[in-house]
């Protein structure tokens, strides 16, 4: 009978085998990968193009001409493209982030090519009305409007603009202002310079039609489309902001929103899987110590969690938390602490051994079906990285030992180069 009063067991994770995914090129050149899985007759598609927020000439650009491609071309309407898109059961979606913009299609298999119709020619042939443009902005504005009166909203920009300046791609913002400048033919522009074949890459999840390559080349891959244009981006290599400890005060405030961080690394570092588990140790999971420390110990904190973002050009280490906006000095302190115990004091074997499990559980699970295993790809092919990514990451994690923490912990977290932002009261 199974003693309920003992846990269970830790099994450390071995290895993780990974189904890899598939190409092959469209008669015009764009490269297509394809994850050939799962038992429903449900394909996502996803058109992926160099066109994230490091790449426009002006604030709004990128996210605009994401978000209102669907919105008419010459021959549909905004209404007809959505609506022939729901008729057959699919599902269309646009996404743009810092360094990709991407637009997928879900759709049931026998409905494929029919949806691929309306798909193909929103990609190619969109048209950006200006009233649907005005109607956008408007909305944007508004929401802009109302996130400037909350302290996260307002910490999230600002600590950008803090790490890597405000003229670099990566630390621009937008102000209220560019929501009332930005103008159609700058949206345009953007589309055309961007939304092309030759900057053009296709990933296809699911279980996969027979005739999927056929079906691609009919709609996307017969014919060089768009305006071609070699894409260059000259950027400033800006330094962190001089002035370490930065506040934006709200005086009626409840409470404090925190970040402190600094410009890192990307997943290409050498350091980055073994600074993967340090971060976990102090912020990365719920049973961290941050969590343990500001949220059970102290109650300053509903959570509090740490993190490693990697962009194609750069990397940034981040802290993040709201807390009252009473006891944001001793939350700092107590920040600061849990960052001085890892740079004083080794991590006991069996805490590591709980954060690698942990880990590469967490990993397991983010492998499960098509789309995550598209996912996974995309991950390393965003960095020019193959599969042999993930198997260094397992033996990285695996062999990540007390000493090493200690060492990345006083080499990068040195409390002189990390910008601290509070947006509140301090």
């Amino acid at each position: 009978m199974l003693n309920r009063t003992q846990a269970p067991h830790f099994k450390t994770i071995e290895k993780v085998d990974i189904q890899e995914a598939a190409s092959f090129k469209l008669d015009n050149g764009i490269p297509v990968y394809t994850i050939d899985a799962g038992s429903q007759e449900l394909t996502r598609i996803e058109f992926i193009f160099k066109a994230g927020t490091f790449w426009q000439d002006a604030p709004l650009n990128a996210i605009t001409a994401n978000s209102l491609i669907e919105n008419g071309t010459a021959k549909y309407s905004a209404n007809k493209l959505s609506d022939s898109i729901d008729f057959y059961g699919s599902f269309f979606e646009t996404s743009c982030g810092y360094d990709f913009s991407s637009l997928a299609l879900f759709s049931l298999n026998k409905h494929l090519e029919s949806t691929l119709v309306f798909v193909e020619d929103l990609i190619k042939n969109a048209i950006y009305p200006q009233e649907e443009i005005t109607t956008y902005l408007a909305n944007k504005k508004q929401k802009h409007l109302v996130n400037l009166q909350k302290v996260n909203s307002v910490a999230r920009h600002r600590f950008s603009e803090l790490l890597f300046g405000e003229k670099h791609p990566y630390g621009i913002q937008a102000k209220t202002e560019h929501y009332d400048n930005l103008q159609r033919e700058s949206i345009v522009n953007f589309y055309k310079k961007h939304y092309h074949h030759a900057n053009c890459t296709i990933m296809v999840a699911g279980k996969l039609p027979a005739n999927l390559a056929q079906i691609l080349n009919k709609h996307f891959g017969a014919e060089k489309w768009g305006s071609a244009t070699e894409i260059k981006k000259l950027y400033p290599n800006t330094q962190n902001n001089l002035q370490r400890e930065n506040l934006v005060e709200k005086k009626d405030a409840v409470q404090s929103a925190i970040r402190i961080g600094c410009r890192l690394f990307n997943k290409t570092h050498e350091n980055y899987f073994a600074f993967q588990v340090l971060n976990t140790v102090l912020g990365g999971y719920f049973g961290s110590r941050l969590m343990a420390n500001i949220r059970e110990d102290k109650g300053y904190t509903y959570g509090i969690g740490s993190g490693l973002s990697s962009l194609v050009n750069d990397g940034f280490f981040y802290i993040s938390t709201e807390v009252g906006a009473d006891v944001t000095k001793s939350a700092l302190d107590e920040i600061y602490k849990e960052i001085e115990i890892l740079q004083n004091d080794l991590v006991t074997e069996s805490e590591l051994e709980t954060v690698k499990n942990y880990i590469l559980g967490q990993f397991l699970r983010s492998v499960e079906g098509p789309f995550a295993l598209a996912d996974k790809y995309r991950g390393i092919w965003e960095f020019g990285l193959g599969y042999d990514y993930y198997s260094r990451y397992f033996g990285a994690v695996q062999t990540a030992n007390p000493r090493q923490l200690r060492d990345l912990a006083i080499k990068y977290l040195k409390k002189t180069d990390l910008i601290e932002l509070v947006v509140g009261k301090k």
